[in-house]
């Protein structure tokens, strides 16, 4: 008996860019009858494996929501034990995310955040500004609909200013507003925890973004989530609204 032909992924070109909305912490370590901020250090541990895991998968960008601008409404003592174990975790793993040659972003408005916090985070972005393997995109305090409004503003004050014509704004105008201006869209979100949406994360960048929904709490989610998730984008045949016959191998990123 001949063995069954292998099935070829319709998009076998790993994605550039990948987001992901880590939630489910506080649930899971509900789940395990552990404090909160437990379940948010187990889960800033998970984010080190999978940086290590994409750029492995040949992912060159991650983007994670990591604190919204609506999380300032949780309770203040876990606002602040999330800052505390932020700034740990950026300390305790320098090193390593420098020998991977890991650049830091942040987007967001990082103004409102605890000295103690944006001061590293600062530090890290300048000292990593050569690193070339690989771009880890925090999302801190940050809204895409706050995102969207700025780049509005910001278009607005150029237009009246004289600076642009209102039949100049366009998407490459707004686009250029954003704060991941010069980054690839991403190709794939992941969102954890079993719930299905996007929460105010990149939404204008999404687009044209694959969306796979993980069941699974983000301390949970481990490389061999990551490796389910990858296959899953693998079989989706990306259009952008064209035609298959028209569709480029180009596209398929």
């Amino acid at each position: 008996m001949s063995s069954p032909a292998p099935i070829h992924p319709v998009n076998p070109v790993p994605p550039r860019h990948i987001g992901i909305i880590m939630d489910g912490n506080g649930r899971w370590a509900a789940a395990k009858g552990l404090p909160r901020l437990e379940g948010h250090r187990r889960g800033a541990e998970r984010l080190i494996e999978i940086i290590d895991a994409c750029i492995d998968a040949g992912v060159n960008t991650l983007t994670v929501f990591a604190f919204s601008a609506e999380n300032w409404k949780r309770p203040l003592e876990e606002v602040s034990g999330l800052f505390k174990l932020g700034e740990w975790i950026l300390r305790a793993h320098l090193a390593r995310l420098e020998k991977r040659n890991v650049r830091l972003h942040v987007i967001g408005d990082v103004t409102a955040l605890p000295e103690f916090v944006r001061s590293p985070l600062e530090d890290v972005i300048k000292s990593s500004r050569g690193n070339t393997a690989f771009n880890l995109v925090v999302a801190l305090n940050y809204g895409a609909r706050q995102e969207i409004v700025a780049a509005a503003r910001s278009l607005a004050a150029d237009v009246a200013a004289g600076k642009l014509q209102p039949n100049e704004v366009d998407w490459s105008a707004v686009e250029s507003r954003l704060q991941t201006a010069g980054m690839p869209d991403p190709d794939l979100i992941i969102r954890t925890s079993g719930e299905f949406r996007l929460s105010n994360f990149l939404l204008l960048q999404s687009a044209y973004a694959e969306i796979v929904f993980a069941s699974v709490f983000w301390p949970d989610f481990d490389k061999a989530q990551l490796q389910l998730a990858l296959a899953e984008y693998a079989k989706r045949e990306r259009r952008f609204g064209q035609t298959r016959e028209q569709l480029q191998p180009s596209d398929q990123r």
